[in-house]
């Protein structure tokens, strides 16, 4: 076992064990300093000819929201002539298939860039540490880290802060004259989870609704743990509650099952985050109110073209927004439609 091999397994061995203790994904958020110090060496890992072949990895295969990844990255190969192999674990939670990937490709020679969606960035960080071809992080980023030149992704936490805004006006509409709102939130202490009710806090608040941070109910972005927060919420609050936003669209869609017997609930605006077919469907049916969306395909089409520009000599930006949306009962069909075209 080479050096790398050895420290990337001792750090992915760590962080199985913190992950398997608060049940878990490592998601990360945009740093705006994130890779700064790469302005020196940026210019010495462009190799300045025209990218043939690009490696990129996801978190996983098997879910939609990577398919739709696949979908982009493989989209923009085929406009651009590049080849792009795209490949991801059986799970999320599949470290060391993820390792053995990044390993594997880090080793082949005919790839001229990568493009990684780390499942534990500091492994991630220690696999990729010398390499000279550029590498792009996608969906969470790889911080501190020279040789990745740009993460391509979504500001949660700006996102988020258009949910929360959305959410108040939603429950203004509703009814509602006191707003109060409660998160069902991520993993606790994880980036992204973090900076998803940063973000809903901010919007809200500035909005003129009151988010109760102290009763967020932290629920390892489980479907099934958000049925209990849920619950919970609903035995401290007998009079219901104007917004429930979750970190993601599975868990709000779990909230709004768990809480449709309740009357003090009938209007509550229910808001996801990811703006999947289910959500979209969903809000179609009148049970999760909104979604914040992520733009799955856009964000992997433009990590793999930030890729081929770098191999180019061209210097990318440190972050990449991707964008997000706001999805509601007006645009979920359209949104449904174009996820739908992804995947023909």
């Amino acid at each position: 076992m080479n050096k790398k091999r050895w420290m990337a397994a001792a750090l992915a061995g760590a962080m199985a064990l913190t992950m398997t203790a608060c049940g878990g994904g490592t998601e990360d958020t945009p740093a705006d300093d994130s890779a700064s110090t790469a302005e020196s060496t940026n210019t010495e890992q462009s190799t300045g000819g025209e990218a043939k072949k690009v490696s990129v990895i996801l978190k996983t295969l098997a879910a939609e929201y990577w398919q739709y990844c696949k979908a982009g990255a493989e989209a923009y190969g085929a406009e651009h002539g590049v080849q792009v192999d795209v490949k991801g674990p059986s799970s999320e939670t599949a470290f060391e298939e993820q390792i053995t990937m990044i390993e594997t490709d880090l080793n082949t020679a005919d790839y001229d860039a990568y493009v990684i969606a780390p499942l534990q960035a500091e492994t991630v960080k220690t696999l990729v540490a010398g390499e000279t071809r550029p590498v792009i992080a996608v969906d969470s980023d790889i911080p501190d880290t020279p040789e990745v030149l740009s993460f391509v992704g979504t500001g949660n936490e700006a996102a988020a802060k258009l949910g929360g805004q959305a959410a108040v006006e939603a429950a203004k509409a509703a009814g509602w004259t006191e707003i109060k709102a409660i998160e069902i939130c991520g993993v606790q202490g994880e980036a992204t989870s973090e900076a998803r009710k940063a973000g809903y806090m901010a919007g809200i608040e500035e909005s003129g609704g009151d988010f109760l941070e102290e009763e967020t109910q932290y629920a390892d972005a489980t479907a099934d743990r958000a049925v209990n927060a849920m619950e919970a919420i609903m035995q401290t609050h007998l009079e219901g509650v104007a917004i429930i936003c979750a970190h993601n669209d599975d868990m709000a869609m779990a909230a709004a099952r768990a809480a449709a017997s309740n009357p003090a609930y009938e209007n509550t605006i229910f808001m996801g985050f990811n703006g999947d077919k289910s959500a979209c469907e969903s809000i179609l049916k009148g049970e999760l109110t909104m979604s914040v969306a992520q733009n799955a395909y856009d964000m992997a089409y433009k990590a793999v073209e930030t890729a081929c520009n770098a191999v180019a000599g061209q210097q990318p930006e440190k972050f990449v927004d991707s964008g997000a949306d706001i999805i509601t009962s007006e645009n979920a069909q359209e949104r449904l439609d174009t996820l739908n075209s992804y995947l023909k």
